[in-house]
């Protein structure tokens, strides 16, 4: 499918200039042939493990109610015929359907994908009104649902309620979302859904984080790059009457010194391409089972080709290259195939260079790709 089919008949250029991040956008028939649909069985069986971040919220006639996984199975039982959601994150990871619809949304900088998060819910299942600090793609998989939406600037929420249910929501549109059918909402939008039959939400969501969580993840990756001269030292220091306060020539001495940390563009750079490519903590890499020796994987990726695992993500700048929040060594005539390779998430067997070898069977060994053979049969 083209991005112009997945938009609508629309353009990314048009989409991203006219929509992105400015206002809605309801898309019907955007993308209905979804796979195997992701339903309640399969949602409650990924809830149930340990790795995986999951959250079943209820709507009560005294309030909220929410838990958060791992669940038992007995739990899934007790629940009534209406009137709660179970969500489940990052379902792409578990799903290689799944994970290529969350591919699909290409148009957009993999360094903004996250991830692609599933809800489940029967007739008046709702998390209430609310807003995200993230673009937002709704598709609806099976079941219709309701979903009101409001550009309103009043973003008080309910006190003492354990999610963000606003206060006072505001209708400014509404719209019956139907099988296949998406809902483009940029950040801060108000929205409110019901599902009015079973059915579950595909939401692709998008990172955007706070300027205080990028600077301090900022200066996490600069206390192992900062090299400062020199240890503090007062050889003028003065007699004063009052020796709890710190001494002004002492505040102006280490201005002084911490004025000597600096960075540049290519700094910044290279902090994304670590930070942004870092897989969440709750991710981790399984080495193959039956392990191919050397020789073997590299005749089996040069025959059929080799694909990114489904938690992996390679990024890069104009001249690094950075795979899980580590930077990839790589020779110099290997780097517009390890770029096509983070582009297409897949490498055809003829454009692996011998060159590449050696990286990529290290990668496979710590579970970051496999050969596409293999993965087929997965």
């Amino acid at each position: 499918m083209s991005t112009n089919e997945l938009l609508g008949g629309m353009s990314a250029d048009v989409f991203l200039r006219e929509y992105w991040h400015k206002k809605p956008l309801l898309i019907r028939g955007a993308l209905r042939d979804v796979g195997a649909p992701v339903d309640f069985d399969w949602l409650s069986q990924l809830a149930q493990q340990e790795e995986v971040e999951s959250r079943l919220i209820e709507s009560r006639k005294g309030g909220w109610h929410v838990e958060n996984g791992p669940f038992r199975a007995s739990r899934f039982k007790r629940l009534p015929e209406s009137d709660w959601t179970l969500l489940v994150q990052s379902v792409n990871h578990h799903l290689p359907h799944i994970d290529e619809i969350l591919w699909r949304f290409n148009f957009i900088p993999y360094a903004r994908l996250d991830d692609l998060m599933i809800s489940y819910a029967p007739p008046g299942g709702t998390v209430g009104p609310h807003f995200d600090s993230y673009d937002v793609f709704l598709l609806q998989v099976g079941g219709r649902k309701r979903w009101q939406i409001s550009a309103q600037t009043d973003d008080a929420f309910i006190e003492d309620a354990p999610i963000r249910v606003l206060k006072d929501f505001r209708v400014e549109e509404e719209y019956i979302l139907e099988h296949g059918d998406m809902l483009y909402l940029p950040p801060r939008y108000a929205h409110y859904g019901v599902a009015m039959e079973p059915g579950m939400t595909y939401s692709i969501g998008f990172r955007a984080p706070s300027a205080q969580e990028l600077a301090t993840e900022f200066l996490v990756y600069m206390q192992d790059r900062i090299c400062v001269e020199g240890r503090y030292a007062d050889p003028g220091l003065q007699w004063q009457s009052d020796p709890a306060r710190i001494p002004q020539a002492m505040v102006d001495d280490i201005t002084q010194t911490l004025a000597q940390i600096s960075w540049d563009k290519a700094l910044v750079a290279d902090f994304l391409g670590h930070y942004l490519s870092e897989p969440k903590a709750s991710v981790f890499y399984d080495s193959p089972e039956d392990e191919l020796d050397e020789e073997d994987f590299a005749a089996c990726i040069q025959r059929d080709g080799v694909r990114l695992s489904r938690k992996s993500q390679i990024l890069y700048t104009e001249s690094l290259l950075y795979c899980n929040g580590e930077i990839l060594e790589v020779d110099a005539d290997s780097v517009a195939c390890w770029q096509r390779f983070a582009n297409q998430r897949f490498l055809a067997g003829e454009d692996v260079l011998d060159s590449m070898l050696m990286a990529l069977y290290q990668g496979y060994l710590d579970g970051y790709w496999l050969p596409e053979s293999i993965e087929i049969e997965k």
